[in-house]
């Protein structure tokens, strides 16, 4: 394969039959929208949404100190993760800069005394998160090994989602709660289960061998006939997740970011034991945080109809105040929306007199606390 040569999922003929528009994401060929990207949204919202996201990463990582390699190479304390259970975490560079947000999944031991964790990182950076995982192992006992062509991943979410992986599994999919994975059966393929999910609504993730992927595609469309599911593309996922609140990688988190300036220190874990990569520079980072707070992640709601884009600065009493991270129309609130980072000043919901400069016209906009969508449980 040429280096310009984009990779291939296994549902790559599915997507192309189904008429996708394809875009080229993190060097992969991905379906970007199957028909209107705001129906495909609503279809996640209100019914069900089927998404090929086999260009993720995933990392496995396994042997006796696989547990204390992870607590080493992450900022989260990866030792109290039970089986069967996942966690959000990053990796850090020495100088506290956001390598990457990951997940990270410690499934069933395949034999007793060597812990197996999936680490699943972002399509765009898991090289990055793989070779630093190799180069950090030195001195463990343990495992890093590449297993990004081991695994399709498929993902169904929305309200309906539980019903139509239910009439495909006898997997206990009620008892699976948040952030959890377990081994089952569906359609007849074997599947890691997991329900982590990137949208604001319930769903589930199956990890699948990628020459079972056309034939679980199948399995799913057919069973979500009845309930309105839809195949959808990678451009209402994005949508979906700004409404959520969620950050992407590239966006709102970047290796010029720490975790405390993304608003997201929860995830360092200084009491766990021993060092971790970053640790000296994550404490000055929390100390400054705490002492001079940095920009703070909102929500902005447009009172007009331009749209704002990543890079477009914030503004208030024509000075500078921030700058936007992500934005989009909103298909759920009906109206463009945005993330920004914006100085601490103004980022209380409600602050009066914020705008962001689209190409020279400084439109207002509401700041609002984040999520801009939440659920109903």
């Amino acid at each position: 394969m040429s280096s310009t040569e984009l990779r291939r999922t296994a549902l790559d003929a599915t997507h192309r039959a189904l008429g996708a528009t394809m875009t080229d994401f993190a060097g992969w060929d991905m379906p970007l929208r199957y028909g209107s990207e705001r129906e495909e949204h609503v279809a996640v919202r209100t019914r069900a949404g089927l998404f090929d996201l086999s260009h993720m990463g995933e990392i496995t990582v396994t042997g006796p100190q696989a547990a204390e390699l992870l607590n080493f190479a992450l900022v989260g304390n990866i030792g109290s993760v039970k089986p069967g259970r996942a966690r959000y975490t990053m990796i850090c560079r020495e100088d506290g800069g956001i390598l990457d947000d990951l997940i990270v999944y410690r499934l069933e031991e395949a034999e007793a005394g060597s812990p197996h964790y999936m680490v699943v990182a972002n399509a765009s950076n898991a090289q990055v998160v793989l070779d630093a995982l190799t180069e950090r192992a030195a001195g463990f006992d343990a495992e890093v090994r590449d297993d990004r062509d081991a695994y399709a991943l498929l993902a169904v979410q929305g309200p309906e989602s539980p019903g139509i992986l239910a009439s495909l599994t006898d997997a206990d999919l009620d008892g699976l709660k948040y952030y959890a994975g377990l081994p089952g059966t569906v359609a007849g393929v074997p599947a890691l289960i997991a329900r982590t999910g990137y949208t604001g609504e319930d769903g589930f993730e199956l990890f699948v061998k990628p020459e079972h992927a056309v034939e679980l595609w199948k399995a799913l469309t057919k069973a979500g006939e009845g309930a309105g599911l839809i195949p959808c593309g990678l451009s209402c996922r994005d949508t979906l997740r700004l409404e959520a609140g969620m950050p992407l990688y590239g966006n709102e988190l970047s290796t010029a970011l720490t975790p405390f300036d993304a608003g997201l220190g929860r995830v360092v874990k200084f009491e766990k034991e021993g060092d971790f990569v970053g640790r000296a520079a994550l404490t000055e980072a929390a100390e400054r945080a705490a002492s001079e707070p940095p920009r703070v992640l909102v929500g902005l709601v447009a009172e007009g109809r331009r749209v704002p884009r990543a890079g477009y600065p914030v503004v208030a009493g024509g000075e500078v105040i921030g700058e936007v991270t992500s934005g989009a129309p909103s298909p759920t609130l009906g109206k463009p929306i945005a993330m920004a980072y914006v100085d601490p000043a103004h980022a209380a919901p409600g602050t009066e007199g914020v705008g962001v400069d689209i190409r020279g016209s400084h439109e207002p906009y509401e700041v609002v606390a984040l999520p801009f969508y939440k659920r109903q449980k």
